[in-house]
């Protein structure tokens, strides 16, 4: 077990050392639609990369939601064959927002044996979702061509 500090430590360290392995710049909240982000996530069982629709009106988060499902067919078949779709992720905090998400499993922040496999697998999956997004953000980007 790590104290508070050493694990803010190891954090960082983690996140400079991508940081300088990869040195791109991400989309993440560029997405140029509020509240739609695209995210990096590790802990000491998986890491993450994600697509988080969380506009605060319900309405939104919906009509985003379905735009991007409406593509599963291709983000699936063209980018991300193993991308998870979740319409009502609840968090921790109570609120209500849409994923899409792929995961790698058995790794850890914790061992730093396992950066370059999550940096690998961080690098190839992002990367994939923003061509994806990329092709696609005129469609989900408006709200007025419904799903």
């Amino acid at each position: 077990m790590y104290s508070k500090a050493e694990a803010q430590l190891i954090k960082k360290e983690f996140w400079s050392t991508f940081g300088n392995e990869y040195p791109r710049k991400w989309l993440l909240y560029n997405t140029k639609i509020k509240d739609v982000t695209f995210k990096f996530n590790v802990d000491n069982k998986k890491a993450y990369v994600m697509l988080d629709i969380e506009p605060k009106e319900d309405n939104k988060r919906t009509i985003y939601y379905e735009k991007v499902e409406s593509l599963k067919d291709i983000l699936l078949e063209e980018f991300l064959p193993d991308a998870i779709f979740e319409r009502n992720l609840y968090l921790e905090n109570g609120k209500v927002i849409s994923r899409i998400w792929v995961e790698l499993s058995n790794v850890s922040l914790n061992r730093k044996t396992d950066w370059e496999t999550i940096f690998n697998f961080f690098y190839d999956k992002m990367d994939a979702f923003e061509r994806f997004f990329y092709e696609h953000e005129d469609y989900i980007k408006d709200l007025e061509i419904n799903t």
